[in-house]
């Protein structure tokens, strides 16, 4: 085989993005390798603008008209495009935030900086991943990276404690995740790749073993760990609380978006005869996360625990499109992310800012807070409030997007499950807002009584300010000028032929559900004589 036909299969240039964050990671570890510390104070920008590059270079492969890449292992259809680019963006707004927050630790920057490149690079790949090998080398950099984040802060004994708990929890599901995709292989015949996987499953004729359904849990452990929807959820609300505040905002937006990009290529690709199947499983996963997330959630006193649980309800909220598994339901949920993106980071920013000048993170501690800080409390305000669904933010428009998806597709009682579930979580974010806003002079806690006059000329705050202001603009306009956003998802469905090939599949299974009562219909009309005379 020639050079020629190498290059042809192997079609390298489709991991651009990819090979571009490979090369901001390097450039990271050799400046600060010369520089040492003096490298902290813009480091930080060489990774943004290395990120930016990557999206960029994500932008001009829209309508790749061969987007499969080595052989197979790899697909960069339009689908992992917006997911590479909801990670790429997570990655960046998390730099801007953790440039002070890293710094006032007294811990390096620039490798905190290169451990989440690390996670960047696995989220990325693991989006057009197609392949169980390279799904599970996507997996695991993600993951592995992900517990380094989490005990950065390696002199806070919380962050010690919530790394250890997320290994032990993370290496068990990965080895269960494994040992189903393993029954996957088996099954096929010895295939990897997830078409062919597919294939095999249906020449052996094995699509209603009870190995396929024992493969079909796992996978799906695997991946509601990732999302951490219950009862996958034990790792959140202690890694939330424990780890570095801008680790867990690139956990929420980065890591939940890789494993929802994970659940759409697995399930529909894999797993097409037992669809059913999966379907109702996440059934139960979604009515779970929406319960639990947001009844737990009213109880928190802490912050970071609160949107622990806000996490997991969200992720019930974004599970309704996956469960509809029409063209509404999967563009609903890629409009969800890329508005979840802007308004839970905003949150986190806020948080950050918060924290770095009083100290805490506990809710009763934000009483009079506007007072003092109005941006913040704007920020943070605007942000929960679109969290909760009020119009007319983005939150708003997301929602309704996923539940007229999945009241097209017949989902009507969990649509009106989630009904429900968001006006409950509109008390527990306005309890924040009302805290923030109304409290008097006279009320205020003493964090607020004592809070630092509000400066942004300090070391590393310039890089959280114009944070807070892009996610705030993004978060308050994404609603009212959502039609972009509308169009890129709906456009990233439909020009993904893998997605059209499920949809219409089950269009025509719906079709011929509807057959037997047509005919019923038909024969119970009287006959007419065509030769009779009027």
């Amino acid at each position: 085989m020639d050079f020629a036909n190498i290059a042809s299969q192997l079609n390298a240039g489709t991991i651009l993005p990819e090979g571009i964050v490979i090369l901001t990671l390097l450039g990271v570890l050799i400046v600060d390798l010369i520089l040492g510390r003096t490298s902290a104070r813009w480091i930080g920008y060489l990774a943004i603008a290395g990120l930016f590059a990557s999206i960029v270079a994500l932008y001009f492969q829209w309508d790749s008209p061969n987007p499969i890449s080595f052989t197979g292992s790899f697909n960069g259809d339009d689908l992992s495009i917006v997911f590479r680019g909801i990670i790429a963006l997570s990655a960046i707004a998390t730099i801007l935030m953790s440039i002070r927050y890293v710094e006032q630790s007294g811990t390096p920057l620039a490798e905190f900086i290169a451990i989440l490149l690390s996670a960047t690079l696995g989220g990325m790949f693991l989006s057009g991943a197609s392949e169980l090998v390279m799904i599970f080398i996507s997996l695991e950099t993600l993951s592995i990276s992900s517990y380094l984040l989490t005990g950065y802060t390696k002199r806070d004994p919380r962050s010690n404690e919530a790394a250890l708990k997320y290994l032990l929890i993370g290496a068990s599901s990965t080895a269960i995740f494994l040992y189903g995709v393993s029954l996957l292989y088996g099954l096929s015949g010895g295939q990897t790749e997830l078409s062919a996987i597919a294939n095999g499953i249906a020449t052996a004729k094995v699509g209603q073993s009870l190995g396929l359904v024992i493969a079909l849990v796992f996978a799906i452990a695997g991946i509601g760990f990732k999302i951490s929807a219950a009862p996958f959820h034990q790792w959140t609300p202690d890694v939330y609380e424990g780890a570095p505040t801008p680790v867990i905002a690139f956990l929420s937006v980065g890591s939940k978006a890789a494993g929802f990009a994970l659940a759409i290529r697995l399930l529909t690709t894999a797993f097409p005869l037992v669809a059913d199947e999966w379907r109702f499983v996440f059934t139960a996963l979604a009515v779970l996360s929406m319960i639990l997330g947001n009844v737990v959630a009213l109880a928190q006193t802490s912050m970071k625990r609160m949107l622990a649980y806000s996490s997991i309800a969200q992720a019930g909220f974004v599970m309704i499109g996956l469960i509809a598994s029409t063209q509404a339901g999967y563009a609903s949920m890629i409009f969800y992310l890329l508005v979840y993106l802007f308004m839970n980071l905003c949150g986190f920013t806020c948080i950050i800012l918060f924290s770095l000048r009083t100290g805490t993170d506990q809710i009763a501690e934000y009483s009079g807070l506007y007072q003092k800080d109005p941006l913040l409390t704007l920020g943070l305000s605007i942000s929960l409030l679109s969290l909760g669904g009020i119009p007319p933010f983005a939150g708003f428009f997301g929602k309704i997007y996923l539940f007229w998806a999945g009241w097209q597709a017949g989902l009507y009682w969990l649509v009106l499950l989630g009904l429900v579930t968001s006006v409950v979580s509109i008390y527990y974010y306005i309890r924040v807002v009302k805290m923030m806003v109304v409290k008097e002079p006279h009320e205020m806690s003493d964090a607020v009584k004592n809070y630092p006059q509000v400066r942004w000329d300090l070391p590393g705050l310039r890089p959280l300010q114009v944070g807070l202001v892009v996610t705030l603009i993004a978060t308050s306009i994404a609603g009212i000028l959502s039609n972009p956003l509308f169009t890129l998802a709906n456009n990233s469905i439909s020009h993904t032929p893998i997605l059209q090939a499920t949809i219409n599949s089950s269009v025509k299974a719906q079709n011929l559900l509807l057959l037997p009562k047509l005919d019923s219909v038909s024969q119970s009309q009287p006959s007419v004589d065509s030769t009779a005379e009027i």
